[in-house]
């Protein structure tokens, strides 16, 4: 029987939602692996200019990710995730906020599906209300920030961690 989370993420309204992807030049195993561990994610999350520095990191059900999102104007921004949900190679839902007390949290699914030798990446971003999904869009300019993150992701595998620098 599906949760009630499940049957409200699986039933979200597209006017709540944002939906990016990205066709990845590596197997799924490695992609999964960049989402797995802070000395990767580090290294190519968020948009294009942005920098990350990690306060605290524990990938598992239930851990959280607490970091500072440095954008290029000197803005530094709280960013808080707990994953709710990790599936590997397959899947990782996550809760992204600015702290765990934000009432404005919202949930993302990734998906990862291999085809031949690349991986499709899928994030699906589901807010509470149609309202915080339009001010993400406007305020945050949350598709192209999202599609910038994934090419990050992209130029980080195919850069880093397929050549086996992986320190």
């Amino acid at each position: 029987m599906a949760s009630a989370r499940q049957e409200a993420r699986e039933s979200a309204p597209a006017d709540r939602e944002i939906m990016v992807s990205r066709v990845i030049d590596a197997s799924r195993e490695l992609v999964f692996e960049a989402f797995t561990e802070v000395r990767h994610l580090s290294r190519w999350w968020g948009p294009e200019g942005f920098t990350t520095t990690t306060r605290s990191f524990e990938f598992r059900e239930g851990g959280v990710w607490d970091f500072v999102l440095h954008g290029p104007d000197g803005t530094d921004y709280p960013e808080w995730i707990t994953w709710t949900e990790i599936v590997p190679p397959e899947r990782i839902v996550l809760m992204h906020g600015e702290s765990r007390d934000d009432p404005d949290a919202f949930e993302s699914v990734l998906t990862l599906e291999p085809d031949a030798a690349t991986t499709r990446v899928e994030m699906r971003t589901v807010f509470a209300t149609r309202q915080q999904r339009d001010q993400a869009v406007e305020k945050y300019r949350a598709i192209e920030a999202g599609k910038q993150t994934l090419n990050n992701l992209a130029a980080y595998v195919a850069e880093t961690l397929q050549k086996g620098e992986q320190g």
